[in-house]
């Protein structure tokens, strides 16, 4: 598992993790703190998305990889920019499973 965020701003604290299984890549974020009152009304706020294994390669692509490029080692170029990195993949367009869930 990669940290690709690990904020914490007073009572607010902001993470994002990314992981490959054989479902694909999964990039998660949870949040908590008085910063999650606009989306949640407990605090909490948790999102969870899943790029499926044959559009691994193009998320590499589009975050300026390499074909054969580990998917890990381009996710590491975009520690502290992790913001930046989520724009990107949601505009992207590439198709993407998404749960979230707030109090």
């Amino acid at each position: 598992m990669l940290t690709l965020r690990d904020e914490r701003d007073g009572e607010d604290i902001r993470v994002l993790w990314a992981y490959v299984d054989s479902s694909g890549l999964h990039i998660d974020g949870h949040d908590l703190g008085p910063g999650t009152a606009p989306v949640s009304d407990d605090g909490e706020y948790e999102w969870f998305t899943t790029y499926a294994p044959a559009d691994v390669p193009h998320v590499v692509a589009l975050l300026d990889g390499q074909p054969g490029d580990d998917v890990f080692e381009v996710l590491q170029r975009w520690v502290g920019r992790s913001y930046e990195l989520e724009e990107r993949l949601r505009a992207s367009g590439i198709p993407v499973e998404r749960y979230v869930w707030s109090g």
